[in-house]
């Protein structure tokens, strides 16, 4: 089998785990669109627009052909935002072969659809959705591309291709599990972007510590009650792409959706928010998806409600965290629908 490596697409986290993947395998190929970022990361071996001041391993290529960037390898790594994801494994399947290992690392739904990366993906390339592979886990591309230890999870109802997969990132600095609990991961890298952007809302607006992680402890139930409700194993969100990922992106400057949050709760137009930012804020299309969703299965996710408010009805976000503060008195477990894992492996 051939050790070639394709990443779709240039963007800071497909460049960052494409740094990974070159530093384990002398073959691996970056497809971008933009021909001065392709000839950068060939000739400078840097991506300064999305990740300045750092040099990438020089066997990392790139090119503005998906065929050159595809063809002969054995896996294909998606990294497409959100709202590119059909574009781009249709784009792929002219050059799909059965044989080849799909991973994706995005994190959001498709909002017209309301449908998971791996579904969308599936429906493009014709191949089973449950042979694709999800990355998922606490991990910022600013850090992963510096190799600071970062450890994430791979899942696939797919054993092997999840074990082809963790061994393809696997090294000193990129340890991997593996999970097989597909839906869950998904549903909780996309859903902790909503609760990222609540984070940074709060601590724009000067709340402190104490809400913050009142925020996170609520907003990790939310996650789960839905995940549950929608068929994923509760023990999956206190995992890596569970709690581990919603602590690091609320938590940190690195993140858009906190650093998006933040500006909001300063008082920043979302339109501003989004042209100052220059790269894609996924919570902000996931709040969407996920007002849909919590209506469609009848789930009471009230961070998320006031976050949608205030995201696409003008509502002023401290209004919305009166709000919040001011629903009626429950026991902390209360409406906490969880499956114990012998129901849910059943």
């Amino acid at each position: 089998m051939s050790n070639k490596v394709a990443v779709l697409v240039a963007g800071s986290w497909g460049t960052a785990l494409a740094s990974v993947l070159a530093a384990n395998h002398p073959d691996v190929v970056i497809w971008s669109r933009n021909a001065e970022q392709v000839q950068e990361i060939n000739e400078k071996h840097m991506n300064s627009r999305y990740l300045p001041e750092v040099s990438l391993p020089e066997n990392l290529k790139a090119t503005t052909e998906m065929e050159e960037a595809v063809n002969g390898a054995a896996a294909v790594l998606i990294v497409a935002p959100s709202k590119a994801m059909r574009e781009v494994a249709r784009s792929l399947k002219a050059y799909w072969r059965e044989d080849m290992i799909c991973i994706h690392a995005t994190k959001g739904f498709e909002t017209e659809t309301m449908k998971r990366m791996s579904t969308v993906i599936s429906e493009e390339l014709g191949c089973t959705e449950g042979d694709l592979v999800v990355l998922s886990g606490p991990s910022h591309a600013e850090e992963v591309v510096r190799r600071c230890p970062t450890t994430v999870v791979v899942a696939s109802l797919n054993q092997k291709a999840a074990a082809v997969a963790q061994d393809l990132f696997m090294n000193a600095d990129f340890r991997v599990y593996t999970n097989r609990d597909m839906l869950g991961v998904e549903l909780a890298g996309a859903l902790k972007n909503i609760i990222a952007l609540g984070a940074g809302m709060s601590d724009g607006l000067g709340y402190g510590d104490n809400a913050k992680a009142a925020l996170l402890t609520r907003g990790l139930a939310e996650i789960t009650r839905i995940g549950v409700e929608m068929g994923a194993n509760p023990l999956t969100f206190s995992g890596l792409a569970g709690v581990g990922d919603l602590v690091v992106t609320a938590t940190s400057q690195h993140s858009r959706n906190w650093r998006a949050g933040s500006m909001l709760g300063q008082g920043t137009k979302l339109d501003e928010v989004l042209n100052s930012m220059g790269m894609v804020v996924e919570g902000i299309r996931t709040t969407k998806a996920a007002h849909t969703i919590s209506e469609k299965f009848g789930v009471q996710m009230p961070i998320a409600d006031q976050l949608y408010q205030v995201l696409f009805e003008d509502k002023d976000p401290r209004i919305a965290v009166e709000a919040l503060m001011g629903r009626d008195p429950k026991t902390e477990m209360e409406s906490m629908k969880l499956a114990t894992w012998e129901q849910w492996h059943s």
